[in-house]
């Protein structure tokens, strides 16, 4: 199903934080994003944008993912938290300038406390090709669990 949502309506970060350039497509477990790569996006240097940062790009989509199901159930897009990854790998270091980057997660676990795990492709126009698995948390509440973190 093409996407009706903007980046805006499903990710909880704003301006220059905000990666994603457009949502592309949803289905039943899975989200597609594009961002696109400029001289003057967010960690950009001369070479590009460093490959590490997919990983950023990864969880925004999973946030976007998390946003779109909030909003389809009448609700507003939640803050999450990402706890970890495991093998992030990316074939080049950096992303260039003027590529596309078409990025896809699949949630493969979801539990009831707020834990999941997401498989994520990231592919770009010029063949710099990442994966990782993510896990991700979203509590109920992130105001009361933030405030519980910082009265320990």
């Amino acid at each position: 199903m093409a996407s009706d949502y903007s980046v805006t309506e499903l990710v909880p970060h704003s301006g220059r934080m905000s990666l994603l350039t457009k949502i592309l497509d949803y289905g039943d477990g899975w989200l597609a994003a594009e961002v696109e790569i400029k001289t003057d996006s967010m960690f950009s240097d001369e070479f590009g944008v460093p490959s590490w940062v997919g990983l950023e790009y990864l969880a925004q989509a999973i946030g976007a993912y998390a946003g779109l199901q909030e909003r389809l159930h009448g609700g507003a897009p939640k803050l999450g938290f990402l706890l970890g990854t495991r093998k992030y790998t990316s074939t080049k270091e950096y992303f260039s300038i003027g590529s596309i980057l078409t990025i896809k997660v699949i949630k493969n676990l979801q539990a009831e406390n707020g834990l999941s795990a997401f498989d994520c492709i990231l592919h770009s126009s010029d063949d710099c090709d990442a994966s990782a698995r993510l896990n991700v948390f979203q509590p109920k509440n992130a105001d009361e669990f933030l405030k519980g973190a910082k009265s320990e």
